[in-house]
Protein backbone atom coordinates (compact mmCIF):
# COMPACT_ATOMS: atom_id res chain seq x y z
CA UNK A 1 0.00 0.00 0.00
CA UNK A 2 1.41 3.37 -1.05
CA UNK A 3 1.83 5.68 1.89
CA UNK A 4 1.34 9.44 1.71
CA UNK A 5 5.03 10.08 2.38
CA UNK A 6 6.03 7.83 -0.54
CA UNK A 7 3.59 9.61 -2.82
CA UNK A 8 4.88 12.96 -1.61
CA UNK A 9 8.50 12.00 -2.23
CA UNK A 10 7.75 10.66 -5.72
CA UNK A 11 5.75 13.75 -6.66
CA UNK A 12 8.44 16.07 -5.30
CA UNK A 13 11.30 14.30 -7.07
CA UNK A 14 9.41 13.89 -10.34
CA UNK A 15 8.30 17.51 -10.27
CA UNK A 16 11.81 18.83 -9.66
CA UNK A 17 13.30 16.75 -12.48
CA UNK A 18 10.52 17.61 -14.93
CA UNK A 19 10.83 21.31 -14.12
CA UNK A 20 14.61 21.09 -14.69
CA UNK A 21 14.02 19.49 -18.12
CA UNK A 22 11.47 22.14 -19.07
CA UNK A 23 13.76 24.90 -17.79
CA UNK A 24 16.58 23.64 -19.98
CA UNK A 25 14.27 23.73 -22.99
CA UNK A 26 13.04 27.25 -22.15
CA UNK A 27 16.57 28.56 -21.68
CA UNK A 28 16.97 29.21 -25.42
CA UNK A 29 13.95 31.54 -25.20
CA UNK A 30 15.36 33.32 -22.13
CA UNK A 31 12.36 32.28 -20.05
CA UNK A 32 12.37 30.88 -16.55
CA UNK A 33 9.92 28.17 -15.56
CA UNK A 34 7.84 30.51 -13.34
CA UNK A 35 7.67 33.07 -16.17
CA UNK A 36 6.51 30.30 -18.51
CA UNK A 37 3.78 29.31 -16.04
CA UNK A 38 2.43 32.87 -15.89
CA UNK A 39 2.47 33.15 -19.67
CA UNK A 40 0.81 29.76 -20.01
CA UNK A 41 -2.08 30.89 -17.79
CA UNK A 42 -2.46 34.03 -19.92
CA UNK A 43 -2.32 32.04 -23.15
CA UNK A 44 -5.25 30.03 -21.83
CA UNK A 45 -7.16 33.18 -20.81
CA UNK A 46 -5.80 36.65 -21.45
CA UNK A 47 -6.67 39.74 -19.41
CA UNK A 48 -6.74 38.20 -15.95
CA UNK A 49 -6.34 40.00 -12.66
CA UNK A 50 -3.17 39.31 -10.69
CA UNK A 51 -5.13 37.50 -7.98
CA UNK A 52 -6.77 35.25 -10.62
CA UNK A 53 -3.36 34.26 -11.97
CA UNK A 54 -2.25 33.64 -8.40
CA UNK A 55 -5.20 31.33 -7.71
CA UNK A 56 -4.47 29.27 -10.80
CA UNK A 57 -0.79 28.90 -9.94
CA UNK A 58 -1.16 28.80 -6.14
CA UNK A 59 1.11 31.85 -5.85
CA UNK A 60 0.62 34.99 -3.79
CA UNK A 61 0.94 38.51 -5.19
CA UNK A 62 4.31 38.96 -3.47
CA UNK A 63 5.68 36.16 -5.63
CA UNK A 64 3.79 37.13 -8.77
CA UNK A 65 4.59 40.85 -8.81
CA UNK A 66 8.34 40.44 -9.53
CA UNK A 67 7.53 37.86 -12.23
CA UNK A 68 5.04 40.20 -13.86
CA UNK A 69 7.44 43.15 -13.65
CA UNK A 70 10.11 41.09 -15.40
CA UNK A 71 7.67 39.89 -18.07
CA UNK A 72 6.57 43.48 -18.56
CA UNK A 73 10.20 44.61 -18.92
CA UNK A 74 10.60 41.86 -21.55
CA UNK A 75 7.52 43.32 -23.32
CA UNK A 76 5.50 40.09 -23.00
CA UNK A 77 2.76 41.50 -20.79
CA UNK A 78 1.33 44.84 -19.77
CA UNK A 79 -0.19 45.60 -16.39
CA UNK A 80 -2.96 48.09 -15.79
CA UNK A 81 -4.48 49.23 -12.53
CA UNK A 82 -8.25 49.04 -12.34
CA UNK A 83 -10.09 52.32 -12.75
CA UNK A 84 -12.75 51.51 -10.16
CA UNK A 85 -10.29 49.97 -7.68
CA UNK A 86 -6.58 50.81 -7.98
CA UNK A 87 -5.68 47.77 -5.89
CA UNK A 88 -6.83 45.59 -8.80
CA UNK A 89 -4.23 44.97 -11.49
CA UNK A 90 -5.16 43.45 -14.86
CA UNK A 91 -2.52 41.63 -16.90
CA UNK A 92 -2.70 41.31 -20.66
CA UNK A 93 -0.39 39.77 -23.20
CA UNK A 94 1.35 42.06 -25.66
CA UNK A 95 1.82 41.08 -29.29
CA UNK A 96 5.33 39.69 -28.55
CA UNK A 97 3.85 37.78 -25.60
CA UNK A 98 1.19 36.25 -27.81
CA UNK A 99 3.76 35.45 -30.53
CA UNK A 100 6.00 33.70 -28.02
CA UNK A 101 3.37 30.98 -27.53
CA UNK A 102 4.17 29.23 -30.82
CA UNK A 103 7.92 29.30 -30.07
CA UNK A 104 7.37 27.81 -26.62
CA UNK A 105 5.03 25.21 -28.11
CA UNK A 106 7.70 24.13 -30.61
CA UNK A 107 10.34 23.81 -27.90
CA UNK A 108 8.06 21.88 -25.54
CA UNK A 109 6.64 19.67 -28.30
CA UNK A 110 10.16 18.43 -28.91
CA UNK A 111 10.58 17.66 -25.21
CA UNK A 112 7.14 16.03 -25.14
CA UNK A 113 8.07 13.74 -28.06
CA UNK A 114 11.26 12.64 -26.29
CA UNK A 115 9.35 12.04 -23.07
CA UNK A 116 6.74 9.89 -24.79
CA UNK A 117 9.44 7.90 -26.63
CA UNK A 118 11.33 7.07 -23.44
CA UNK A 119 8.39 6.51 -21.11
CA UNK A 120 5.63 3.96 -20.91
CA UNK A 121 3.37 6.59 -19.39
CA UNK A 122 0.35 7.91 -21.20
CA UNK A 123 0.42 11.62 -20.53
CA UNK A 124 -3.33 12.33 -20.84
CA UNK A 125 -4.17 9.66 -18.26
CA UNK A 126 -1.36 10.77 -15.97
CA UNK A 127 -2.47 14.39 -16.23
CA UNK A 128 -6.05 13.37 -15.43
CA UNK A 129 -4.90 11.43 -12.36
CA UNK A 130 -2.77 14.32 -11.16
CA UNK A 131 -5.67 16.75 -11.66
CA UNK A 132 -7.83 14.49 -9.50
CA UNK A 133 -5.07 14.34 -6.89
CA UNK A 134 -4.80 18.13 -6.87
CA UNK A 135 -8.56 18.47 -6.39
CA UNK A 136 -8.40 16.00 -3.50
CA UNK A 137 -5.54 17.87 -1.86
CA UNK A 138 -7.42 21.16 -2.26
CA UNK A 139 -10.44 19.61 -0.52
CA UNK A 140 -8.27 18.33 2.34
CA UNK A 141 -6.60 21.70 2.73
CA UNK A 142 -9.94 23.52 2.92
CA UNK A 143 -11.22 21.12 5.58
CA UNK A 144 -8.18 21.69 7.85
Amino acid sequence: MLQIHQLSQNLYSSSRLLIQLIQLSLKELNLTYPQFLVLFVLWEEDGLKVNEIGKRLYLDSGTLTPLLKKLEAMNYVKRQRGEADERTVHVELTYPGKSLQSKVKDVLDSLNDKFVETSELHLPELNHSLSNLLAGIETLKKSN
